[in-house]
C-alpha cells in the first residue's frame, strides 16, 4: 500500500499535515517579511538588540506651556507617548531642556488619572522603575544626562494606547542690552564623543554613538535621528503666558512665527502660528520694556518653613553712555573657530561671518590671533600679532578658506588659547565661536578652570540648536559671557553688541551688603565683573523673611558705583527655592573641578542632599512615578524602543563623518566614535549591525511566531502518529506465490 493510498484512506491525517504545513509557511512569511529602508529612515522602526531586527517605534507629541512672571518662568512640558505597534512597548525619549532649568515635578497621566512622581537617588529610582516595568505596571522615569539633556522612559504602553508624562521646571530669564528673553530648546545637536569605544555590545542607552572611555554615557546623549524628509516623530506645540510686570514695547520671536494677543488684565498670550512645529530648532521669545517702564531692580521671595529664598536682579544704568570719555583699554584677542563636521551647513557660514566682523573691529593698537580646530587645532600664527593691515588681510584669507569637516577636539584649541602669556598692560580676551557639540563637557570645564589665569573666555553659540550648557558654563567658568546666534541675519547685530561690550569697561569689584542680623547663603557668593547692559542676578537664602535694603556697590572707570534695593519685593513667588538650590548644586559642581576641590564622594553626597531636600532632578537624583495596577499579561513580552529625533535646522544632512555610510547606502557600524551620525540614521550603530542590509527582518515576536511554530510542530507530530497507526492497522494484501 503506497503512502498516497494510505493518506487517501485516512483523510484526517491528510488534513492535519496540510494544515500544519500551511500554518508554518504562512507564519514564516509573516515573521520574515521585510521593511523598506525608507520606512526605517522615516523613524517608523528602530533597531533591537538582535542583528537585522527592528521594532515599531513610539511617537512623542509634546505640548509646552510657559508662564512668565517678572524674571522667572514656570514651564510645564507634556509628552504624550503613543504606541503604534501591536506589542507592549517601553518608550525612551531623550530631549533638551534649558541648561539652567530646575526640574522639580513629574506626573503621569493615564486616562483621567494622575500619578504623582517622587524624587529618589538615581540608582534607587532606576530600581523602582525596573521593578514596576518587569511586574507589568505602568511607570515613568525622568533622568538628567546633562543639565540641558534629559531622558523620559515610559514602561508598559499597551498596543495602540498612549500615556502622557508631565514634567515641570523653574528657570530665571535672561536680560541683556535692555531686553528680556526666554529660550526653549527643541533639538539636541549631535555630540562628538572622544575616546576609545567601550561596552559596544552592552551600551548604557539607545543612542547612535558608542560609549567611550572619555564619555561613558555617550549612547545616552545621542538619541536616534530620523531622516530629514520624514514625518516628524516628535511634533511640538508651544504656548506662553507673559506677565512682565511692566509695559512692553515690543515682542519678537526670531525663529518661529507666533500670534501675540494682549488681554485687558495686562497679560500677553503668545502661541505658535502653526498648530505644531517640527522639533528641529530652539524657540526664543524676546520682549523689551517701554523706555519709561525699564525696571532697574527687583526682589522676588518665596518662604518655606523658617527659610526665605530671594531672587535679586539689579540692572545698572548704561554706565558707558554716562562716561564722556571711556578709558582706552589695551587688548589681546584670541579667536577660536570651530570647523568640525557638526558645523556643516549654515553654522559654518554664520561662524565665519561672525569672525570676519570681529576682525573688522580690531584697532591697530590691539593684538590678536586666530585658532581653527576640528580633529586638531590649527593656529594662524605661533603667537598673537598686531592688528596691522597686512596681518588682518592674512587673517581674513585664513578664515575665508575654512571648511567644515572632522571631529570636535576642543581640548587642543583651548590649550593653544589658554597657554598664551598675559601682557600686564593688556586685557586678554578669548572669543570661542562653536556649536558646542561635545559630550566631554566636564573635562573641558576642568581644563578652562585650571588654565584660564587672567584671561577671559567669551562663547558664541552658533546654529539652531547649540549645546547651551557647555556654552554658558564655559563662559561663566571663564569669567566671560555667552552670546547665542541662531540665524545668519543675527550675526551682524549680535556680534556688534558683543564686541561693543568687550571694548567697554566693566562694572568691577561688585559687593552686596545685606541687612544686619541675617545669615545669608548667596549664589554666586562673589558677583563677577559685568559689562555694559548686563544685570546683577543672585539667589539667596535667609533664616527668616528679611527686611530693609540690600546695598550694591562697585567700581566703574575709576569711580564708585552704588545702588540700594528694598527687600520688600514680590513675595509668595513659588519656585525661587528650587532656583536657589539649582544654583547651589552648580556651585558644588564648579568647586569639584578646581585643583584640591572636594572629591567625587563628597560632591555626590552634597548634591544628593540638596536635590532631595528641594525635590530636584540632578545628575544623582531622578523623578519616578509608578501606577499600582498591573496591566501587561505575564505571557506578553515588552519591547523597548528609542524615539527618533530630528537633526537641527540648517545642519548639513549630507554629512556622514567618521567613515559612517549614509542610511540610504545601507546600515553600518563605525570603528570609532563619530562626531555626528549620518543623516537618517535611526538604527543603532553597534557591532551587531555591521553587515550592510537593504531590508530588515521583523522580530519573530511581532507575529507570535514562536507559539505558532510549536503548535505547527505538534500538529505534524499528531499527523505522523496517525499515519503510522493507520498503516499498522491496515491489513496487508496476500502476495501470489508466497
Amino acid at each position: 500500500m503506497t503512502a498516497a493510498r494510505s493518506l487517501r484512506q485516512n483523510p484526517l491525517t491528510l488534513i492535519l499535515i496540510v494544515c500544519s504545513t500551511l500554518w508554518l509557511t504562512i507564519d514564516s512569511a509573516r515573521a520574515n517579511r521585510t521593511i523598506a529602508i525608507a520606512d526605517i529612515e522615516a523613524g517608523l522602526y528602530l533597531a533591537t538588540e538582535t542583528p537585522g531586527q527592528v521594532q515599531a517605534a513610539p511617537i512623542v507629541d509634546t505640548r509646552v506651556e510657559i508662564a512668565i512672571s517678572g524674571p522667572v518662568a514656570r514651564t510645564v512640558v507634556r509628552q504624550t507617548f503613543s504606541n503604534p505597534s501591536g506589542e507592549w512597548v517601553e518608550g525612551i525619549y531623550t530631549f533638551p531642556l534649558p541648561e539652567d532649568s530646575a526640574v522639580d515635578r513629574l506626573r503621569m497621566r493615564i486616562g483621567d488619572r494622575l500619578v504623582e512622581g517622587e524624587i529618589q537617588e538615581k540608582a534607587q529610582a532606576r530600581k523602582t522603575y525596573e521593578a514596576a516595568k518587569a511586574n507589568g505596571q505602568r511607570a515613568s522615569l525622568v533622568s538628567q544626562e546633562r543639565p540641558d539633556i534629559f531622558t523620559t522612559e515610559v514602561a508598559n504602553i499597551a498596543p495602540g494606547d498612549a500615556i502622557t508624562v508631565e514634567i515641570q521646571y523653574q528657570e530665571t530669564l535672561a536680560f541683556d542690552d535692555g531686553a528680556f528673553s526666554m529660550r526653549f530648546p527643541m533639538a539636541i545637536r549631535p555630540r562628538y564623543n572622544p575616546g576609545k569605544p567601550i561596552n559596544m555590545m552592552t551600551p548604557t542607552g539607545f543612542g547612535w554613538s558608542f560609549d567611550t572611555e572619555e564619555v561613558a554615557d555617550a549612547s545616552r546623549i545621542t538619541p536616534p535621528i530620523a531622516a530629514a524628509d520624514s514625518a516628524p516623530p516628535n511634533p511640538m506645540r508651544l504656548f506662553v503666558t507673559l506677565d512682565p510686570g511692566f509695559q512692553v514695547g515690543e515682542i519678537e520671536s526670531p525663529y518661529h512665527p507666533v500670534d501675540v494677543k494682549p488681554t485687558p488684565d495686562g497679560l500677553i498670550h503668545v502661541a505658535l502660528k502653526d498648530e505644531w512645529v517640527p522639533a528641529d530648532r530652539d524657540f526664543e521669545l524676546v520682549w523689551r520694556p517701554m523706555p519709561s517702564a525699564m525696571p532697574t531692580a527687583g526682589v522676588f521671595t518665596e518662604t518655606r518653613g523658617n527659610n526665605a529664598y530671594h531672587l535679586l536682579m539689579v540692572i545698572p544704568p548704561d554706565l558707558a553712555a554716562e562716561s564722556n570719555e571711556v578709558p582706552a583699554m589695551g587688548r589681546e584677542a584670541v579667536f577660536i573657530i570651530d570647523k568640525s563636521g557638526s558645523m556643516g551647513g549654515q553654522a559654518i557660514i554664520q561662524a565665519k561671518e561672525a569672525l570676519l566682523l570681529a576682525l573688522d573691529r580690531l584697532k591697530s593698537s590691539e593684538r590678536f590671533n586666530v585658532v581653527a580646530f576640528s580633529s586638531g587645532a590649527e593656529p594662524l600664527w605661533g603667537a598673537a600679532r598686531e592688528a596691522t593691515r597686512t596681518n588682518l588681510a592674512e587673517a581674513r584669507r585664513f578664515v575665508r578658506g575654512i571648511q567644515a569637516g572632522g571631529g570636535t577636539e576642543m581640548a587642543s584649541a583651548l590649550r593653544l588659547a589658554l597657554d598664551g602669556a598675559t601682557d600686564p598692560g593688556r586685557i586678554r580676551q578669548i572669543v570661542f565661536i562653536t556649536d558646542g557639540a561635545v559630550g566631554n563637557e566636564e573635562a573641558l570645564f576642568r581644563q578652562i578652570t585650571a588654565g584660564l589665569g587672567d584671561s577671559r573666555l567669551f562663547t558664541v553659540g552658533i546654529g539652531s540648536a547649540p549645546n547651551s550648557f557647555f556654552m554658558r558654563e564655559a563662559a561663566e567658568a571663564g569669567r566671560g559671557s555667552f552670546t547665542y546666534i541662531g540665524a545668519l541675519d543675527e550675526v551682524k547685530p549680535k556680534m556688534a553688541r558683543l564686541f561693543a561690550k568687550l571694548e567697554r569697561p566693566a562694572l568691577t569689584d561688585i559687593a552686596l551688603a545685606w541687612p544686619g542680623g541675617h545669615t545669608v547663603e548667596m549664589y554666586p557668593a562673589t558677583v563677577p565683573d559685568l559689562y555694559a547692559g548686563e544685570p546683577i542676578i543672585v539667589t539667596a537664602k535667609t533664616k527668616a523673611a528679611a527686611a530693609g535694603e540690600i546695598s550694591v556697590t562697585g567700581r566703574h572707570a575709576g569711580a564708585d558705583y552704588a545702588a540700594a534695593v528694598s527687600l520688600e519685593g514680590r513675595g509668595g513667588h513659588a519656585g525661587i527655592g528650587a532656583i536657589w538650590a539649582r544654583d547651589k548644586i552648580r556651585t558644588v559642581n564648579r568647586a569639584a573641578r578646581k585643583p584640591g576641590g572636594p572629591g567625587p564622594d563628597a560632591t555626590r553626597s552634597e548634591i544628593v542632599r540638596i536635590a532631595l531636600a528641594h525635590q530636584l532632578v540632578s545628575r544623582f537624583t531622578s523623578l519616578v512615578a509608578v501606577d499600582k495596577g498591573v496591566v501587561r499579561p505575564e505571557n506578553q513580552r515588552l519591547a523597548s524602543a528609542g524615539v527618533a529625533t530630528l537633526l537641527p535646522h540648517g545642519m548639513d544632512t549630507g554629512f556622514a563623518p567618521g567613515g559612517l555610510p549614509s542610511a540610504r547606502d545601507g546600515l553600518g557600524a563605525a570603528a570609532s566614535p563619530a562626531p555626528t551620525p549620518p543623516a537618517g540614521k535611526v538604527l543603532r550603530l553597534r557591532e551587531a549591525h555591521a553587515e550592510t542590509v537593504r531590508t530588515v527582518t521583523l522580530p519573530a515576536g511581532a507575529t507570535a511566531a514562536e507559539l505558532k511554530v510549536v503548535v505547527g510542530i505538534a500538529l505534524m507530530l499528531i499527523a505522523g502518529l496517525g499515519f503510522a497507526i493507520a498503516r499498522r492497522l491496515t491489513p496487508r494484501p496476500l502476495r501470489w506465490g508466497a
